[in-house]
């Protein structure tokens, strides 16, 4: 096994921030000491003086290969764990699906099938629970004991995910019975049906349509009915992708009440509104997801929820279709717009954006993006810090160097740039995953089959 030493940055974690060199043996951090005083020369020597030293990014919601209204998104989990790795990202947790009808361990093993050997990057599964039934009851607690320790359920996508309040009451108490984590897409989906019926009807078929159907309330709703029913059932909760300030105040209550909820967001409802939506020529597409982007006064709530810890985690929901032949499904009808932006490979630099924005220091920068994510779903601290014992999963960050995004220079495999033409001060330089270097030089060096599957503890916010 060979030794490498990062000497002379400046080590962020969720909880310090100090000059160190970082010693790393074989696929593991062995010491922190301060500069020189490891008297010892390593097989590789990287020097990080001016730099920060960070954790790889933990993103906790991802889906490559995604089947959506007959397509896929584009990023494979080969092409998607490459762009991941850009930006300084060297963990996703991806969301393998349960088919009505089927079994949680059918959907489980093609998702296996579709990452093993492809990926770039450590890489472990949620599952989404589409039909809750007795045997899938059953299944949840085998897969917990596999290292299959989340559930994503569904208030929204009638006659395809959704799941009515029996079936969620159901599946939350035997998450409860298991230490399974329920992660729930909170949106009133009946409702956001009927009012895109009469957004058709009205002649009202363009993007910027798909986030007035998709009401702030009905999230809001949603997500205060999703808490009442995790505090019946006596489980935790995970709402993703929170996007409205309404439905913050729902989580922001219970959190103050003493229950375990938990929620996400993430950077496009940060950086992006709906005057993205409102584009024009249908350029509003490239920006249909779901929960929708909100008007832009929406974001100062979810830029405070994320420093005073309403809001625990920011993942992407990196589900990217390209405008060609993909977002183009939807002309005429903006419920046949494939939902989902591209992201994966942004999200640190745009988080890190937040900090030289005055909006959250550089310890929360690595809490929400690293630690939190890592402790939320059973990593910690093998992913999401530095530390004697860690993953070497560390990235060198130049804190000052600018980016311009650009659909020209990402390695997402998607044919569009949310940021189009945006600069970005931050940017990474070199990317360690488990010890190897797979960025370095503005070149990749790493290789499909390096990234592991990761069997997942249960959340450590609940011992």
């Amino acid at each position: 096994m060979s030794t490498l030493a990062i000497r002379g940055g400046t080590v962020l974690t969720a909880a310090d921030e100090v000059v160190a060199d970082v010693l790393v043996d074989g696929e593991k951090v062995v010491a922190l000491a301060a500069p020189g005083a490891l008297d010892f020369r390593a097989d590789t020597e990287l020097d990080a003086s001016g730099r920060y030293v960070i954790p790889g990014g933990v993103d906790a919601h991802t889906h490559m290969e995604m089947p959506f209204g007959g397509t896929f998104a584009a990023d494979t989990f080969e092409t998607g764990t490459r762009a991941a790795a850009w930006g300084g990202t060297t963990t996703i947790i991806d969301f393998p699906i349960q088919s009505v009808g089927r079994s949680l361990r059918e959907g489980l093993d093609a998702w296996h099938e579709k990452a093993a050997g492809k990926c770039a990057i450590d890489y472990g599964f949620h599952m989404i629970l589409a039909d809750v039934t007795e045997s899938s009851l059953k299944e949840m607690e085998v897969l917990v004991g596999e290292g299959v320790t989340s559930f994503k359920l569904f208030m929204a996508y009638p006659g395809v995910f959704y799941s009515d309040d029996g079936r969620i009451l159901r599946a939350m108490q035997k998450a409860g019975e298991t230490g399974g984590l329920i992660m729930m897409h909170a949106e009133n989906g009946i409702a956001i049906d009927v009012l895109a019926e009469q957004a058709l009807a009205r002649g009202q078929t363009d993007p910027r349509y798909h986030g007035d159907v998709r009401h702030a309330l009905l999230e809001a709703e949603a997500t205060y009915r999703a808490i009442q029913l995790a505090r019946v059932a006596g489980a935790p909760l995970y709402v993703v992708h929170l996007s409205a300030q309404q439905a913050l105040a729902e989580i922001a209550h219970a959190r103050e009440s003493g229950v375990n909820a938990f929620a996400e967001t993430c950077p496009q409802y940060l950086f992006l509104s709906t005057d993205d939506l409102a584009r024009p020529d249908f350029e509003g597409a490239k920006y249909v997801c779901s929960t929708p982007l909100r008007p832009v006064e929406h974001q100062a709530a979810l830029w405070r929820g994320l420093r005073n810890d309403d809001l625990s985690v920011v993942s992407t929901d990196h589900c990217p279709f390209c405008f060609k032949g993909q977002k183009e499904l939807g002309r005429g009808d903006f419920t046949k717009i494939p939902n989902g932006l591209p992201g994966v490979e942004t999200r640190m630099d745009l988080l890190h954006q937040g900090v030289v924005d005055g909006h959250i220091s550089r310890r929360r920068w690595i809490e929400l993006a690293c630690a939190t994510p890592a402790r939320m779903f059973g990593l910690y601290p093998r992913k999401g810090t530095i530390a004697p014992g860690s993953d070497a999963d560390i990235v060198i960050y130049d804190p000052t160097a600018e980016h311009t995004h650009s659909a020209a220079t990402h390695h997402m495999a998607v044919d569009y740039s949310c940021y189009e033409g945006r600069t970005t001060t931050g940017k990474v330089e070199t990317v360690l995953s488990r010890g190897k270097v797979i960025i370095a030089g503005g070149e990749y060096l790493g290789s499909p089959g390096h990234g592991t599957f990761l069997p997942r503890d249960t959340c450590q916010y609940l011992r």
